[in-house]
């Protein structure tokens, strides 16, 4: 089925054919003969490139030790930037959590992947 449809359809597309054709089977047996027999579906777009690593290979340290506890408001916040696909590109967010509450205190999204789009969630944190 996947040499059929010109090797480009993924476990689910052929999943699909195959049952179209009578051929009752489940998706995840499509998926792990797919993975033994080394084949895929392609994959359109490329690949988004969001976190580049340090020269020497370093990390940035835990400030806090994996404890995102609060006993009051505004004693922590934590940090995340992640990029969103959409129909008419991606999209890049950052937000800041107040952690004693859960709250999102601060954020900002944008088309470009800039420093200032994290800056500009931390102001507003602020």
């Amino acid at each position: 089925m996947w040499r059929d449809n010109h090797q480009v359809y993924g476990a689910r597309k052929t999943w699909i054919a195959l049952r179209h054709k009578g051929i009752t089977v489940a998706r995840c047996t499509v998926e792990r003969l797919m993975r033994e027999l080394d084949i895929t579906g392609v994959v359109r777009g490329r690949p988004r490139r969001t976190t580049i690593p340090a020269k020497d290979g370093r990390r940035a340290g835990d400030l806090v030790d994996r404890d995102f506890t609060a006993g009051r408001p505004n004693a922590l916040c934590v940090a995340d930037f992640t990029h969103v696909p959409t129909w008419s590109g991606t999209v890049y967010i950052a937000f800041v959590i107040d952690v004693f509450s859960r709250r999102i205190v601060g954020w900002k999204a944008d088309t470009s992947m800039r420093t200032a789009l994290v800056l500009e969630a931390l102001e507003m944190a602020l």
